[in-house]
């Protein structure tokens, strides 16, 4: 019986279209330059206000790929949909992060085991409290072995997700002090909708400039040069 679910309002993939595990980045034009380096055969399964996702093989694996757009709202939606309707059950993002620690280097990789977060998306599950959510310890044992067969060293830890991008709290000293890694926007609302719906998630993020130190890396460099996550995470997909 087909699925009353689908199309979604945000996604006009058939059911069926979207592999299990799908690989997602923030920005579109990321998630099509996945499809078209990695993937044998990707094909367009999604295009809807310009969302590109793609499905394909990598290595005889089938793999999906689709943006998720900027910000906790816009993850949110778009991985509450593939979990619940679509029968998705891995999303894996990868994406870029702003970095907090000393220890931390632009193009360096870090993985999110936890998201502390200034969002309320987590108060619509009833827990009024503050969360930091965590990623799925299996598909984390498995990107870090998968980076240390690469011969990657990546720093693991928590990130943080802000929904606010030019942030006058001046929380980054306080969360430094804390030992959080980087900060990026979408990782929390990714892991509250894992774990409500019973799946599994991970962050896997580049460091593209650093909060402390002003490095930097130019846009185009970072849609497109930041290849090491994505082979990662296609390795454990």
């Amino acid at each position: 019986m087909a699925n009353p679910n689908i199309p979604t309002p945000h996604i006009t993939a058939k059911e069926g279209d979207f592999a299990r595990t799908v690989l997602m980045p923030g920005d579109p034009l990321r998630s099509q330059f996945i499809a078209k380096t990695y993937l044998t055969d990707p094909v367009l399964v999604n295009n809807t206000r310009g969302v590109q996702g793609y499905t394909g093989t990598y290595r005889g694996k089938r793999v999906s790929v689709m943006a998720s757009g900027m910000g906790m709202p816009s993850i949110g939606i778009y991985s509450y949909e593939l979990y619940n309707y679509y029968g998705v059950e891995n999303i894996i993002r990868v994406g870029t992060a702003g970095g907090l620690c000393d220890n931390v280097k632009v193009r360096d990789i870090v993985m999110g085991m936890s998201a502390y977060t200034n969002s309320n998306f987590g108060r619509q599950f009833g827990f009024d409290g503050q969360l930091a959510p965590c990623c799925s310890f299996e598909l984390l044992e498995k990107a870090v072995a998968a980076a240390r067969k690469m011969g990657i060293e990546p720093n693991v830890g928590a990130l943080y997700s802000s929904d606010t991008f030019y942030d006058e709290s001046g929380a980054g000293g306080k969360l430094k002090k804390l030992g959080v890694l980087a900060i990026e926007m979408e990782s929390a609302a990714l892991y509250l909708n894992a774990a409500r719906a019973g799946k599994n998630a991970l962050a896997i993020c580049t460091i593209s400039d650093h909060v402390f130190t002003g490095e930097s890396l130019p846009a185009q460099e970072r849609q497109t040069s930041f290849t090491q996550m994505m082979e990662i995470a296609l390795e454990i997909a």
